[in-house]
């Protein structure tokens, strides 16, 4: 295994700029009161929504009797000097929908939110959870010029969680005691690895058949498709903003946490200039280090295939706005 190393600026203040108040930005503003974590602002472009959302849980925090303060606003001047800004704007999938379907009409609403949540928070951190999440995070990067180590993309933790919970779910076992591992875009193509997959330190390869495994891998890379399924209206949202909020948990307290994110690979996994899931250690100054965990023959090239569908989303979109 092997690290790449990176250069930081200082950490910043705590305020975090939760963009979007739809399900995944209105939960995960919950998650990081509930937590103390930081003062939210609430950004959303429908008028009175943020407004009525902060002050629900603004009343809410009367009962949690936390300190952190909440402002919901449609103004980006309110967002002036977060640390953290995390991107969930955007249109949700709907059944039959892809994540690839949302690339157009996501990437001029995730474009124009980057570009107006630096010009008030010039050193903040940016966290995306807009789909399709991979392409959205290199268009974060790319409109704003920032360092890529400021810049993140909000899937590996989720994907890993729910492999993680499914593993739970067949062997009966508890999810502390599981760890997992999932690599490549968020999408059909990611690359979940059973043998980095351990309960109480034992490979699932050693505690499960071959097509239990597989199975329980298709139902992770399916994950997001089912929960749309069932729902009918709307995606996931309470996964996503508990793996959003573990990221800027890692970040504000500087835990130098290593978590499954979307980043700027610069030949680590013989992949270059584009944002992918892969091992990260996160801290106060963002992206730290990337782990490349030695992969198989196999693995690699199904890495690489991930890669190759994000890099042809990433050109569509640069397309679509001109980039």
């Amino acid at each position: 295994m092997e690290f790449s190393q990176a250069v930081f600026l200082p950490c910043q203040s705590s305020q975090v700029t939760v963009v979007g108040a739809g399900n995944v930005g209105r939960t995960l503003a919950q998650r990081l009161l509930e937590k103390n974590l930081a003062d939210v602002v609430l950004l959303d472009i429908v008028p009175g929504l943020p407004q009525g959302i902060a002050l629900d849980l603004t009343s809410a925090q009367g009962v949690e009797e936390g300190d952190s303060r909440i402002l919901g606003t449609n103004d980006y001047e309110d967002t002036a000097g977060s640390s953290i800004v995390v991107i969930t704007a955007g249109l949700a999938r709907k059944p039959g929908m892809t994540r690839e379907d949302l690339l157009l009409t996501n990437a001029q609403i995730v474009a124009d939110a980057a570009r107006n949540a630096l010009r008030y928070s010039p050193e903040a951190l940016f966290i995306v959870i807009t789909n399709p999440l991979d392409v959205m995070t290199y268009l974060t990067w790319q409109v704003t010029g920032l360092p890529p180590q400021r810049v993140m993309g909000m899937a590996g933790v989720l994907d890993s969680s729910r492999l993680k919970t499914f593993i739970a779910l067949h062997l009966g076992a508890s999810p502390a005691d599981i760890s997992t591992l999932v690599l490549g875009g968020h999408g059909d193509l990611m690359l979940p690895l059973p043998r980095y997959c351990t309960v109480g330190g034992v490979p699932i390869t050693e505690l499960l058949p071959p097509e239990v495994i597989e199975r329980l891998v298709e139902r992770t890379r399916n994950g997001g498709a089912e929960v749309v399924k069932l729902l009918q209206t709307g995606g996931a949202y309470y996964a996503p903003a508990a793996s959003a909020c573990v990221m800027v948990e890692a970040i504000l307290r500087d835990q130098s946490r290593l978590l499954p994110a979307a980043a700027y690979l610069q030949g680590e996994y013989g992949l270059e200039d584009l944002f992918l899931g892969v091992p990260c250690r996160l801290g106060c100054r963002g992206v730290a280090d990337i782990l490349e965990v030695n992969l198989s023959e196999g693995e690699l090239g199904a890495l690489h295939q991930s890669a190759q569908s994000v890099r042809q989303n990433i050109g569509l979109a640069q397309r679509h706005l001109r980039l």
